[in-house]
């Protein structure tokens, strides 16, 4: 297990805080918050998957090591895919001879990819094999696959380098949604991919998708708010973006008709409010750098695209360690460690703190504090009283 220890005080304001000001008519910015340490992968194979890619590689720097555990960068996700890096891409597209894996063991690419937009069958189709385990990010989401012909009745698909989600079209979330297929609902979208992938690290998390309420389609007084990404943003969640046409729904490309529209999708990681304006930073899954913002609203973000709706990420915390020595337990666990800038008060600040609970009896529980708010990942109870039940619960500092 990777060393996930933390010291999560005030770190007074860094040098990478100086870096995301952003263009001069921003740098009076009344608020300008953003979240540390997330990566900036490029484009590999799919614009969800490399903005996915961008959401694990954080949360494994970030309190979740085991979501990446390859031969890159010691086992820890890089912050870039240059040089030495390039096989973190295996942790949304895995294949053959890349990042330890055999060069006899066909993987996603190898299984689902010929070319950007090719709706012809899937190679490992036409190779007569079964297809792989689902082993990267991009296999449990559904990326590349042409499988489905049904897709919540917008589409078929997916064709290379595209995705599907299932939104509610209430503008309510969908919470850990569980799939209907009396309603033609798809038995794998982004939201229960990255949910299974989650689980497949030994891991879960909480995943919802939501309609913007700027969305033309979203009823009104619905929707994700900017109040929502703030929310999410000083909790130390960064946001995935999926970018669509509103009324294009699907396309035609050569003879395969009904197949997916145009989609983008990128990385929310910090908000700007200067002016009575809102404003979103996002990583682009280009590596485009820092500094790419748009005001939250119907205009086009990237790639000529405008922002249909989010995806949330919320990984749940995990207790790795009890160890009872002479009558002291040591509980020890991965969780959200993340860090929030605010580069207006020039204050960096850890926002995820623990408190240990314990209860005598589970029938019925009677969880009570033992501990103070713990902004590391790991806490000794002395002379720990038997039986004892404990549990772990997440909370702000």
């Amino acid at each position: 297990m990777k060393n996930t220890s933390r010291t999560a005080i005030s770190l007074g304001f860094v040098a990478v805080g100086l870096a995301l000001l952003g263009p001069p008519e921003f740098a009076r910015a009344a608020n300008n918050i953003f979240i540390l340490d997330v990566p900036d992968y490029n484009w590999f194979y799919a614009c969800m998957g490399t903005a996915a890619g961008n959401l694990m590689g954080y949360w494994d720097r970030h309190g979740f090591p085991d979501f990446y555990t390859g031969r890159v960068n010691g086992g820890v996700a890089p912050l870039n895919t240059t040089a030495r890096n390039q096989d973190i891409t295996s942790m949304w597209a895995s294949k053959a001879g890349v990042d330890y894996r055999p060069m006899d063991k066909p993987g996603h690419v190898d299984d689902y990819y010929r070319d950007f937009d090719s709706a012809a069958p899937d190679p490992y189709t036409a190779a007569g094999r079964p297809e792989h385990e689902p082993d990267c990010i991009g296999d449990f989401i559904g990326m590349d696959q042409f499988k489905w012909q049904n897709l919540r009745n917008e589409c078929r698909g997916n064709i290379d380098g595209f995705c599907f989600v299932s939104w509610n079209p209430s503008g309510e979330r969908h919470v850990n949604y569980v799939p209907d297929p009396a309603a033609a609902e798809p038995d794998v979208d982004v939201q229960t991919g990255l949910r299974a992938w989650t689980r497949w690290r030994g891991y879960d998390a909480e995943v919802f998708t939501q309609l913007t309420d700027f969305n033309p389609n979203t009823p009104t007084g619905q929707g994700f708010t900017f109040a929502d990404m703030q929310a999410e943003i000083d909790a130390g969640y960064p946001v995935l973006l999926f970018l669509q046409s509103y009324n294009e729904y699907s396309r035609t490309i050569g003879s395969a008709e009904n197949v997916n529209p145009e989609i983008h999708s990128m990385l929310a990681y910090g908000y700007y409010i200067n002016g009575g304006v809102n404003y979103v930073r996002y990583r682009t899954s280009w590596a485009s750098g820092d500094n790419r913002l748009k005001a939250w609203t119907a205009q086009n973000w990237e790639a000529d695209m405008p922002v249909r709706g989010v995806i949330g990420f919320h990984p749940i915390p995990r207790i790795r360690l009890c160890s009872l020595a002479q009558g002291d337990l040591t509980l020890g666990w991965d969780g959200p460690a993340s860090y929030v800038c605010d580069a207006t008060l020039h204050t960096t600040n850890g926002v995820n703190g623990y408190v240990v609970e314990m209860s005598a009896t589970c029938s019925p529980p009677n969880f009570q504090s033992v501990s103070a708010v713990i902004l590391t990942n790991r806490f000794t109870i002395t002379n720990c009283p038997s039986p004892a039940y404990l549990r772990l619960k997440l909370v702000r500092p």
